[in-house]
């Protein structure tokens, strides 16, 4: 398997270069979740990182990834079908000049 190393930003984990596991396309996974235990032998806390781009990529190479914190968790994912209607409509009525 290739692995890449990869910079955390932000949290406990920051300023860390982590060798990370890449995927069938090249790009390492979206969420990266790191378990730590309790020294207290409660319950463990999972840590949450997202994948987001490091930067403009060298030309003729793909984009280089890094993982930013996010203390929300991960959003729950919704299956996106090229059919679906949006979610919300947009307020106002068709006539409204202010929306």
């Amino acid at each position: 398997m290739k692995s890449e190393d990869t910079p955390f930003e932000g949290g406990p984990m920051d300023g860390r270069i982590l060798p990370v596991l890449l995927g069938i396309t090249g790009h390492p996974p979206k969420t990266y979740r790191i378990p730590v235990p309790d020294p207290d032998g409660g319950p463990e806390t999972v840590l949450v990182y997202r994948r987001v781009p490091r930067g403009p990529g060298r030309v003729g190479l793909s984009n280089r990834w890094k993982y930013a914190y996010a203390p929300e968790g991960v959003p729950p994912r919704r299956l996106n079908w090229p059919w679906s209607k949006p979610d919300a409509t947009p307020g106002g009525k068709p006539d409204d000049a202010d929306g």
